[in-house]
């Protein structure tokens, strides 16, 4: 072949390898074959994506082989934001308890001469001392006993010595009927003065009395002593009223 022809052949294949390829023609390209625009070619007829020998599963695409590709996971929720806990309330503490200090005292007076008695006036004072302590008013509760004084005493006829034992002997007399009452006998502290507390007004009882005149002149000396000493609940003052 002359070197004019040769040359007209290499110049026309070099040509030749310069054109653009048809759309047609086909390539391997990973799993799958693609036209020259990267489109994957479809089976005529079937409509199936045309698989290369190096397809994979691994190289499964979504377009081909839906089945195949893991669905991306939806996209995460942020749960909504918890509302803010209430500060909790605490109930007000109850406010402690008030007491007031108590202290009554009563005179069982004119009890017989000459005798350890309790006469029924004496009884029915004691009575009535003892149920209103014990019953709550507007100015206090009941009064919680805390310790109860019995002390007995005489008028002065007779020698010290006798009148002592006689007033004793009239403390125990109510100390042993606060018992009866339901008072706790270890609350109780008695004991004797005899004529060393007279009472006041008495002092105008004069000696030179006929006997039995004198005798019920010095009647409220004869007598026994109870004090109540305790406390009772403060009660709640009352809200004002407003205007």
């Amino acid at each position: 072949m002359s070197s004019a022809i040769r040359t007209a052949l290499i110049g026309m294949a070099a040509a030749g390898a310069l054109l653009p390829m048809p759309a047609s023609a086909q390539f391997k390209n990973q799993g799958y074959l693609t036209d020259t625009q990267g489109g994957i070619v479809r089976a005529i007829g079937a409509g199936v994506c045309v698989r290369t020998s190096d397809w994979t599963p691994a190289r499964a695409v979504a377009e081909c082989d839906p089945d195949l590709v893991k669905k991306p996971a939806p996209p995460k929720v942020a749960p909504p934001p918890k509302p803010e806990a209430k500060p909790e309330v605490k109930p007000k503490p109850k406010p402690k308890p008030e007491f007031l200090n108590i202290e009554e005292k009563i005179e069982l007076q004119g009890m017989p001469f000459n005798k350890a008695e309790m006469t029924p006036d004496n009884k029915k004072e004691l009575d009535e001392f003892l149920a209103n302590l014990r019953k709550a008013t507007k100015q206090r509760g009941a009064v919680e006993f805390g310790a109860v004084i019995v002390t007995g005493h005489t008028d002065r006829i007779g020698t010290l010595n006798y009148n002592m034992k006689l007033s004793e002997r009239r403390a125990v007399v109510v100390k042993d009927y606060l018992v009866s009452k339901g008072i706790d006998q270890k609350l109780i502290f008695w004991e004797g003065k005899g004529p060393k507390q007279p009472i006041p007004v008495t002092k105008f009882c004069d000696n030179k009395m006929k006997r039995k005149q004198l005798i019920e002149c010095l009647a409220p000396n004869r007598r026994v002593t109870v004090e109540i000493v305790g406390r009772a609940l403060k009660p709640e003052a009352k809200p004002k009223a407003k205007p």
